[in-house]
């Protein structure tokens, strides 16, 4: 017998839900503390603790690396990782195929073209506007690739991972494009659309994040739902889920926390395809217990990648979606031959 089958065979217990949380609660922070720590200057933990708590004897240097630099840059990290897992795990659940994820969708690429709209018709970034053509953005792909996958009024999830394909690759076209023909300023911001989070600041973490959190929330809050899809969707509606508003609220949601974590990061793909398919591995198929999983276990998966990004050739910096892919692809290509 296999571990998961194993896990399966496992009942969900308040207690196995509190102990699965406890533990990846305990993992976030310290790998919270490690992204707080370690940099192109070393803090000790006793320095990070002062800086944010307010105490110790420590340099004003040093509490601004921590509370103005790397404390943003983490909760960025956070929420980007966190939203990402979950928007790739419903998204997975509700098309019943495990290479579903924002990225090979190509939301996050409609997301980086409406925020590159957005800057290019303002000319400098905003923590409103470029936010919302982002969604825009996302949520324009999430309809053109679900109108494309239909054929004969059903959806074919091999078309429509196909159709998520070409029109991503389309949009990264545009994006190409929009930045030939434009200034050196969107030449500067399409480095941090290729998937950076140098530039976290606290006033857009005020806005993604909240949003984020409650979209995510609202999916948490309908774990037992996605389970009773996954068993079929006429047997769901016989339990009393309204599957087609479930489903379009999803859709949206998903798209929603694309959009808000594309404005701030860029493109960090393959994400919502690790994370889903580890906690799949480690937990079981239960939604009560993977959407709340996928949240800290992404959220902690984002910080480390950050972490290697920020230090593998110090002081020079690389994307982090350039980190995320090179461990994603091999994975996607493993899943691919086992579907």
């Amino acid at each position: 017998m296999t571990f998961l089958a194993r896990q399966q065979r496992v009942p969900l217990t308040p207690r196995r839900l509190g102990v699965v949380i406890g533990v990846l609660t305990v993992l976030l922070v310290a790998v919270a503390m490690l992204g707080l720590s370690f940099g192109s200057v070393r803090l000790p933990l006793s320095h990070v603790f002062g800086a944010i708590v307010g105490g110790g004897q420590m340099s004003e240097t040093d509490r601004t690396i921590v509370v103005g630099l790397r404390l943003p840059r983490v909760l960025l990290a956070m929420v980007v990782g966190a939203g990402l897992s979950v928007a790739g795990l419903v998204f997975q659940a509700l098309l019943r195929n495990p290479l579903a994820e924002p990225y090979i969708l190509g939301i996050s690429s409609g997301g980086t073209t409406g925020a590159l709209v957005a800057l290019l018709l303002t000319s400098a970034a905003s923590v409103i506007t470029t936010p919302l053509a982002s969604f825009a953005g996302s949520a324009a792909v999430m309809l053109l690739v679900y109108t494309l996958a239909h054929r004969q009024g059903r959806m074919d999830t091999y078309a429509l991972l196909l159709s998520g394909v070409m029109v991503g690759a389309f949009f990264n076209a545009a994006v190409l494009l929009i930045i030939a023909v434009s200034n050196q300023e969107m030449r500067n911001a399409f480095l941090w659309l290729m998937g950076n989070l140098s530039n976290a600041r606290m006033d857009s973490l005020t806005i993604v994040g909240p949003g984020v959190l409650v979209a995510v929330g609202f999916l948490v809050a309908n774990a037992k739902a996605y389970n009773l899809i996954a068993t079929g969707e006429e047997s769901a509606m016989q339990l009393g889920v309204n599957v087609p508003v479930l489903k379009r609220a999803t859709y949206l949601l998903g798209s929603f926390i694309t959009g808000l974590v594309v404005s701030v990061s860029g493109v960090v793909g393959f994400v919502g395809l690790i994370i889903p398919h580890i906690c799949r591995m480690l937990f079981g198929p239960d939604h009560r217990v993977l959407l709340p999983a996928s949240l800290l276990l992404g959220a902690s998966f984002m910080i480390l990648a950050d972490l290697l990004a920020r230090t593998m050739l110090a002081p020079a910096e690389i994307p982090v979606g350039a980190v995320t892919a090179a461990i994603g692809a091999p994975l996607f290509v493993y899943l691919l031959k086992r579907t």
